[in-house]
């Protein structure tokens, strides 16, 4: 019987459809099959001629029963989860059957940010003030001490749902109903100001094997107002950023990551202290994965794969000019009327690779997460400047036009 992994894959979230053929095609290619466990009730073209296997995915205990299933029959040498949701509990399901890579107690450092600042902090790497929003009077007081604007987050969130930026006390009157009741699900930080960074990286054997530095060029928290976009930084990096990469090796070693892939979150004060933001054991999210794909040649979820199961895996990239990518957004809300395509916008100057996620005749409503877009493009250019300017360019060659939800086009 051949060498086997399992593959937690949602297919509903197509932003995981490379991610999962990039660790199906990556295990065919070391000879060992590919098992995926898909949500219940979700079909999965993709996964065609693989062994399926289906479980309630947002219920730990139906999924840890079902892996149990699987590894009976079967047994499983790795599990790969891609979504941030599905990492604590792979971590469990590894640890009821003996299988390599991150256990809970790590896999809760890259799940919880109250552990996650905690053990940060302990490693000696600057972190934003927080306290629990245990009252409302607890949130003033903390804001009185910070000052305006705090964060108030879910600590086991992702994609910035759920999350709040309070710019005063009004403000704060505003948000409370909207959490009170689960505020033992969130926490409070003190608003960060200064340039946003993440890095991106494999690690095997403990060791950084690849890392890909870059800038964000907006506010996460304000999505709404700009569209999400993120520009590598590959050449002459300032000394502040080549810290930025010093303290992202340590926060992974010291959160317990051996082999895997993770990325991790950076703000830089004006002052230039690097102060951590948050960190994931997975893949970036959004079009980060494409992104680095096309500026540097891998696919960090089939590399992950050829690392767990190669031990003496090396991954080859390039090097290249700088790459750039941003989200597809619209303040156009209805029925989709007309939209620029993938295919056009891939025909732009400078753009390396594009997706759109939304069709004509489908409804668009205003997000409500900082990935709630219409698809992506990845761009190139000489540097941060030069890209965020391609970036304008080709936004605005971006069009959608739409119509009330409630009519239908005519023809």
């Amino acid at each position: 019987m051949n060498r086997a992994v399992l593959v937690v894959y949602r297919p509903a979230a197509g932003r995981y459809l490379a991610q999962f053929r990039a660790v199906v095609a990556a295990a065919a290619d070391l000879g060992v099959d590919t098992l995926v466990l898909l949500p219940a009730d979700q079909p999965a073209p993709e996964a065609a001629g693989l062994p399926c296997h289906r479980a309630d995915l947002d219920d730990p205990e139906a999924v840890r029963a079902a892996v149990a299933g699987i590894v009976a029959a079967r047994p499983v040498e790795r599990i790969f989860p891609l979504f941030e949701g599905d990492v604590l509990t792979a971590a469990r399901c590894r640890r009821d059957h003996g299988i390599p890579g991150l256990d809970p107690e790590q896999a809760l450092t890259f799940r919880d940010k109250n552990v996650m600042h905690r053990r940060a902090t302990e490693l000696g790497v600057p972190v934003a003030r927080s306290c629990r929003p245990d009252t409302v009077g607890a949130v003033a007081e903390f804001a009185a001490e910070v000052g305006w604007p705090v964060v108030v987050k879910p600590y086991a969130g992702w994609a910035c749902g759920d999350t709040h930026r309070v710019d005063s006390a009004d403000d704060l009157a505003r948000v409370w109903p909207l959490v009170a009741d689960a505020r033992h699900d969130y926490r409070v930080e003190e608003y960060v100001r200064g340039a946003e960074f993440h890095v991106d990286s494999l690690l095997r054997d403990g060791e950084v094997v690849f890392e890909q530095l870059s800038r964000y060029t907006y506010s996460v928290l304000e999505f709404r107002d700009e569209p999400g976009g993120t520009v590598s930084r590959k050449h002459d990096l300032a000394p502040a950023e080549r810290r930025i990469l010093a303290a992202n090796a340590e926060i992974l070693r010291g959160f317990g990551m051996r082999t895997g892939v993770a990325h991790v979150e950076f703000f830089l004060r004006d002052d230039d202290e690097v102060v951590f933001g948050e960190a994931a054991a997975r893949a970036g999210g959004g079009s980060i994965v494409p992104a680095i794909e096309a500026g540097r040649g891998i696919n960090l979820a089939g590399e992950w794969c050829r690392l767990e199961l190669d031990p003496t895996h090396v991954p080859a990239t390039v090097l290249g000019p700088e790459t750039g990518t941003e989200y597809l957004c619209s303040d156009r809300y209805g029925r989709i009327t007309a939209i620029t395509t993938a295919e056009e916008l891939r025909a732009l100057d400078s753009v390396l690779d594009a997706d759109v996620w939304k069709s004509v005749g489908d409804v668009l409503a205003p997000p409500t997460a900082s990935n709630d877009v219409l698809g992506w493009y990845v761009c190139e250019g000489r540097d941060f400047d030069d890209v965020r300017a391609r970036f304008k360019t080709i936004r605005d060659a971006f069009e959608v036009r739409t119509e009330p939800a409630g009519e239908s086009p005519c023809g």
